[in-house]
């Protein structure tokens, strides 16, 4: 552990012994949309599991991985989350098979176990925004998604329909030309409190 991230940590656990009502409450109210790397535990179980090692980001060949600094609450210091639209998972699941606690569970790089056990989110497309829905042909999101006919279909001039399957990697999202993004990933953590 290098000696920033070590005094950092010290004052992030310093902080939270003076304020643990602070960390409970961050826990359930993140202050920006994110998602959770692929394999994640349910987020109470994931944040006490996780030892915010570094090493999913570490290992990372895309780099969405990012670790939260005080911006999320004290609760979520140093853990590693993915903001879509800036960049997308690529489901090559390296991450969970780094983490040395479990906290992302082990995933093989394969159809079957990612749509099996990967709940990132689930994308939702909003058709007032959605060029295809206007009557303009796109289909940005349905080319980038790793999953496609599995977890989004296109239909007339492509509009993307988003299928059960959808595990929220957030390629489509980021792929979106549209600004405001016309598609866009609901983290699965939200989805639970829901």
């Amino acid at each position: 552990m290098k000696r920033r991230e070590f005094c950092r940590t010290a004052a992030g656990t310093g902080l939270a012994a003076l304020f643990p009502g602070a960390v409970r409450a961050a826990r359930h109210r993140p202050s920006l949309r994110f998602l959770r790397p692929p394999g994640a535990l349910p987020e109470d179980e994931y944040l006490a599991t996780c030892i915010r090692c570094g090493q999913c980001g570490e290992v990372c060949p895309n780099r969405c991985i990012k670790f939260f600094r005080f911006e999320n609450g004290l609760a979520s210091l140093d853990t590693p989350y993915i903001i879509p639209r800036e960049q997308g998972c690529i489901l090559c699941m390296k991450c969970t098979q780094a983490c040395p606690t479990g906290a992302l569970q082990p995933v093989e790089a394969q159809l079957g176990p990612i749509i099996n056990r990967v709940r990132m989110g689930k994308a939702r497309v909003d058709e007032n925004l959605c060029l295809s829905y206007q009557g303009k042909t796109c289909g940005v999101c349905y080319r980038a998604c790793p999953l496609q006919d599995v977890a989004i279909r296109v239909g007339r001039l492509e509009q993307p329909h988003v299928l059960e399957p959808c595990v929220g990697c957030g390629l489509c999202e980021r792929s979106c030309i549209q600004i405001p993004q016309a598609i866009r990933i609901i983290p699965d953590h939200e989805r639970r409190i829901a």
